[in-house]
């Protein structure tokens, strides 16, 4: 009885997640829309921006990421200012090779990242470096740009953003970038990685104001200036380790937000091996879940129940609560083929859903494993371990 009424719950979770959160799994919020809507534009203001690039240690990217920016098609104002975090590697030196080899040297900024004080985490204090120099120019844009660098932006990108953003009064508009999926590894765990965050967080839910749903992804983030003062800026979110969904949060009550899928921006960051993604995921998975061991406990239960229960249901059960199971383990690789198939992965691996979820899963426990033991946030030879989720 108990195995029945599992399966039945697990089905019914999957009917809820297909019919009631959101649509997340069709990802019909993308970028598409946006550079359609460019196509069709004809007359408008293209207001001042200022992409800020944190980075350290990029050297092997940030040039791609440079040259991108600079080769925009945008009519209006676009300049760069990187901030260089404390990089070994001449980070600084091929950002300006990028930029002398277009011959527009005069739109790109190095600044140097002063030391890290103890309350901020690494991306976030030089970024906040970046905006506060770009706030005490002369003339202050009216936009931010504030990405990564190691992203490769599509000539028609960033106007894509702006006119999205001006056209629907944005205070914040973020892509999740396409993320590289070449290898093995990235083949098997980067679909499944974009579908955990849309099931997190719907994206037709972030775009709505009287829900708390708020998300972005920090690979790429258009912001209005004066509404990143008016939240309090950069310095409101200086300890978060998942700093993009705590700037969305942030940002939602001082005006609309959104966030959409890319297909005209890539990211450059290669996962070679399973373990490359597993630093990634265990870097943040416990600060998701605000560092409690109750909310844990809760996740681990939860994913179980969701993931692994159908298919030990449909193998191990019989009668109805085997029917229950294979119902529900169907749903769940039918609801992931638009995500694989943006990635151009096989439909059929939607079966291995299951097994997917609970290396996620088991990444998750060894952030907290590490965190317990004062190793938590580990990146580029930093330990953020004293990071914590700003409301």
């Amino acid at each position: 009885m108990t195995g029945f009424v599992i399966a039945a719950l697990t089905f019914a979770t999957w009917l809820y997640l297909a019919l009631a959160r959101g649509g997340f799994w069709r990802g019909a919020q993308n970028d598409r829309s946006m550079h359609d809507a460019l196509g069709a534009t004809t007359d408008r203001r293209w207001p001042r921006i200022v992409a800020v690039i944190p980075a350290r240690n990029e050297a092997e990217l940030i040039g791609t990421t440079v040259s991108s920016l600079l080769s925009q098609r945008y009519a209006g104002s676009l300049s760069i200012v990187v901030v260089d975090d404390h990089s070994d590697d001449g980070t600084a030196q091929v950002a300006r090779d990028a930029a002398a080899r277009l011959d527009q040297h005069d739109r790109l900024t190095i600044l140097e990242a002063p030391p890290l004080p103890s309350d901020w985490t690494g991306k976030l204090w030089a970024l906040s470096r970046g905006v506060a120099h770009v706030e005490a120019s002369a003339e202050a844009p009216e936009y931010l740009l504030l990405t990564d660098a190691d992203i490769r932006y599509d000539a028609n990108a960033v106007a894509a953003l702006v006119s999205s953003a001006v056209d629907q009064r944005l205070a914040l508009s973020s892509l999740m970038v396409h993320l590289r999926c070449e290898s093995f590894a990235e083949r098997a765990l980067i679909p499944a990685f974009v579908f955990f965050f849309q099931m997190l967080y719907p994206f037709a839910w972030i775009r709505q104001p009287h829900r708390r749903t708020a998300a972005a992804a920090g690979g790429c983030v258009l912001i209005r200036g004066d509404a990143l003062r008016e939240a309090g800026g950069i310095a409101s979110i200086r300890g978060s380790l998942i700093d993009d969904c705590a700037l969305a949060r942030r940002m939602k009550p001082h005006g609309a937000i959104q966030l959409a899928l890319a297909e005209h921006v890539q990211s450059l960051r290669a996962y070679r091996s399973v373990d490359d993604v597993r630093k990634m995921i265990v870097r943040s998975a416990y600060a998701q879940l605000g560092f409690s061991p109750l909310l844990l406990v809760a996740v681990v239960a939860a994913m179980a129940m969701v993931f692994v229960a159908p298919v030990l249901a449909a193998i191990a059960g019989q009668g109805w609560t085997r029917a229950l199971g294979l119902a529900a383990w169907i749903a769940m690789a039918l609801l992931f083929v638009p995500i694989q198939k943006r990635y151009r992965v096989p439909a059929w691996w939607g079966v291995a859903l299951p097994a997917i979820a609970s290396t996620y899963l088991a990444f998750t426990v060894e952030s907290a494993v590490q965190h317990w033991s004062g190793r938590g946030g580990q990146w580029k030879g930093r330990i953020n371990n004293a990071a914590v989720g700003n409301p």
